[in-house]
C-alpha cells in the first residue's frame, strides 16, 4: 500500500469543475500524485500538467481513495487549498538588525508575528526570501524545475557584512547561491533594504555591480529604506534616511540607471518611492520602470498612480458636483494633493486630502499601507469629513483587517460617515460617478 503523507487540504471546490464531478470536498487532502507525495502547490501544479492523472485523496472521514482522471493537458481541476504547503511554512532563521517584526508591539494578531522565509512562497506568491534556510536539495529542485521568478532579499553581496546584518552564518553564501540560480536561467528579482552607514555607499556599489553581472537572470534590483518604528527598543542602533541622504542616493542611482539603459536597455536598478518623497524629488517617468517588476515593493506605485490619473476619462455631463476626502500617509501627501487639485480644477469637484501621521508605529513610518484603524479614527474625528471618504486599500489585508485589527465597518461606525476603499484614481472616479455623495 502507498504511504499517505499530510498532503494539501482542500478549501474550496469550484462548481462544475472536474473536482466537483469527483465529489471532492473542503476538508479532503490531496496526498499523492501517482507515487509522488504532494509537498506543496508546486508539486500539485506540475502533476496536473497531464492528460492522465492519478491522485490519492484522504477524505475528511479518514478513508483513502485513488482517483483516475482523464482531462485536457491544461485543464484545471478547480481546487483551492487552505495553504500552499503541506508541511507548514518555513520560518526565518535570521535575526536581522533591521527586522520590522522585532519592532512591533505586543497585542497584535498572531499572524503578524510569523517570520516566514519560504522559497516556495516566493515562487508562488512573490514574497521575498533570504535563501539562508535553503538546502542544496532545495536549490536542485528550483534549478531542475526552472522555477521562476524568485524574489530574493539580498541586502548586500559582501558575505561578512550580510552575515553581520542578518546575524546568521548561512547569510554569507548568497553570492554562490545566486550564481547557481543564474547559471540555470532562473529569473530573480532582488531587494536591498538600505541601512545608512551599513550597506550603502561602497557596499551598495559592490552589490549592484555584482548583481548586474548576473543579468539577464537577475532581472531587477530595488533598494528600499529601512523601516524603523517607535517600538525599536533593545535593538542595534540604526538611523533613518535624511532628506539630504535620499537626494544623494537618487543622484548616484540616476547615473547608474543611465549606464544600465545604455548597456542593457533597462533601468534595472530602482529606488522605492519613499526615497523620492523624502527628498521631494520628481519620480522617474513611467517608461523607466521597466514594466513595474517590483510594484509590491513600493517601487513605482506613485508613478503608476499619476499615470492612471492622466488617463482618466472626463466625468459624464450629468455627473453632479462631488465632495469627498482622500486619506493617505505622509509619503503620498504631495501625490494626493496633485490628484485633488486636478479634480477640483478640471472636474469641478471638491476634493480634500487628509494626511494622517502614523502615531501607532511612529512618525518615521510614512507609507499609507501601514496606517492603522485607530489612527484613521482619531484623525478623521477631528475634522468630521463630509461626503465620501476614501481610505487606501493597502491598509487592509485579504481578510479586510488593518494592522491593528479594525475592519472597514468598525471604522465607519465610529466615524459615522461614508467610507470606501480605493487603490487608484480610477477607483475613486468610478465610485464617485456611480454612487458618490452629492455636495450640498
Amino acid at each position: 500500500m502507498k504511504t499517505v503523507t499530510n498532503g494539501l487540504e482542500i478549501e474550496r471546490v469550484d462548481l462544475g469543475s472536474i473536482a466537483a464531478e469527483l465529489e471532492l470536498e473542503p476538508g479532503d487532502y490531496i496526498v499523492l500524485a501517482g507515487r509522488q507525495p504532494i509537498r506543496d502547490l508546486i508539486d500539485f501544479t506540475y502533476a496536473c500538467v497531464s492528460e492522465n492523472l492519478e491522485l490519492t485523496v484522504r477524505k475528511k472521514d479518514g478513508t483513502v481513495e485513488v482517483l483516475e482522471i482523464e482531462k485536457e493537458l491544461d485543464e484545471d481541476l478547480g481546487l483551492t487549498f487552505v495553504q500552499a504547503t503541506a508541511d507548514g511554512i518555513r520560518r526565518c532563521r535570521n535575526n536581522c538588525q533591521f527586522c520590522f517584526v522585532d519592532q512591533m508591539p505586543q497585542g497584535l494578531r498572531p499572524s503578524l508575528y510569523v517570520k516566514d522565509d519560504d522559497w516556495r512562497l516566493s515562487v508562488l506568491q512573490g514574497s521575498f526570501v533570504t535563501l539562508t534556510n535553503v538546502s542544496e536539495k532545495d536549490l536542485d529542485r528550483i534549478v531542475d524545475l526552472h522555477l521562476s521568478p524568485l524574489y530574493v532579499s539580498v541586502h548586500t553581496l559582501d558575505g561578512s557584512l550580510r552575515q553581520e546584518l542578518m546575524r546568521n552564518s548561512a547569510a554569507s553564501k548568497i553570492q554562490s547561491q545566486l550564481q547557481t540560480l543564474a547559471q540555470a536561467g532562473v529569473e530573480i528579482h532582488c531587494q536591498i533594504v538600505l541601512c545608512p552607514g551599513f550597506n550603502d555607499g561602497p557596499a551598495l556599489e559592490y552589490t549592484l555591480s555584482g548583481l548586474a553581472e548576473l543579468w539577464p537572470a537577475v532581472t531587477s534590483v530595488a533598494a528600499v529604506p529601512v523601516g524603523l518604528t517607535r517600538y525599536r527598543k533593545g535593538l542595534p542602533q540604526i538611523r533613518s534616511y535624511t532628506a539630504e541622504q535620499a537626494r544623494g542616493l537618487i543622484r548616484w542611482a540616476q547615473a547608474e540607471q543611465e549606464k544600465f539603459r545604455r548597456t542593457i536597455g533597462l533601468t534595472f536598478f530602482h529606488l522605492a518611492d519613499e526615497f523620492y518623497t523624502l527628498a521631494r524629488e520628481e519620480l522617474p517617468d513611467a517608461q523607466f520602470y521597466d514594466g513595474y517588476p517590483q510594484l509590491e515593493n513600493g517601487v513605482g506605485l506613485i508613478r503608476r498612480f499619476l499615470t492612471d490619473l492622466e488617463n482618466l476619462p472626463p466625468p459624464p455631463v450629468s455627473a453632479d458636483t462631488r465632495s469627498f476626502t482622500l486619506v493617505t500617509g505622509q509619503s503620498a501627501n504631495s501625490t494626493l494633493d496633485k490628484l485633488a487639485q486636478w479634480w477640483n480644477s478640471f472636474m469641478g469637484w471638491h476634493a480634500l486630502v487628509r494626511t494622517i501621521p502614523n502615531d501607532f508605529w511612529g512618525h518615521s513610518v510614512t507609507v499609507a499601507g501601514l496606517l492603522t484603524g485607530q489612527d484613521v479614527v482619531r484623525a478623521l474625528t477631528e475634522i468630521s469629513p463630509s461626503g465620501m471618504v476614501f481610505l487606501p486599500a493597502a491598509m487592509f489585508n485579504t481578510n479586510g483587517l488593518t494592522l491593528d485589527n479594525w475592519t472597514l465597518n468598525q471604522i465607519q461606525s465610529r466615524l459615522r460617515c461614508n467610507l470606501a476603499l480605493a487603490e487608484s484614481p480610477r477607483d475613486v472616479w468610478s465610485q464617485l460617478v456611480t454612487g458618490g455623495e452629492k455636495n450640498e
